[in-house]
Parts: C-alpha cells; structure tokens; sequence
C-alpha cells in the first residue's frame, strides 16, 4: 500500500474550503430560523399558563 503523501497535502485546501462552506451554511440557516422566531413569535394561549 502506497500513500502519496504529498497529494494528501495539496488537497487539504480544497478540504478546508469545503468545510468552511459547511459551516457558513449552517450559519446562515441558524440566523435565518433565529430571525424568524424573532418576526414571528410563538402565540400563547390561556390555557398553556
């Protein structure tokens, strides 16, 4: 078995970057629900108290 190390380093720029991607996205969705629990808040009726 031969592993090529070199190889293995150049792709971990294009690995970083797809990770981050990732991140960003869970971030902007995470932002988005927030946002919209805050326009549109949870109505509470009587007899939930």
């Amino acid at each position: 078995m031969n592993i090529n190390v070199q190889a293995m380093l150049d792709t971990l720029p294009i690995m970083g970057l797809g990770m981050a991607g990732i991140f960003l996205v869970i971030l902007i969705i995470f932002v988005f629900v927030k946002l919209l629990m805050k326009t549109f808040p949870e109505k509470k009726d009587a007899q939930d108290k």
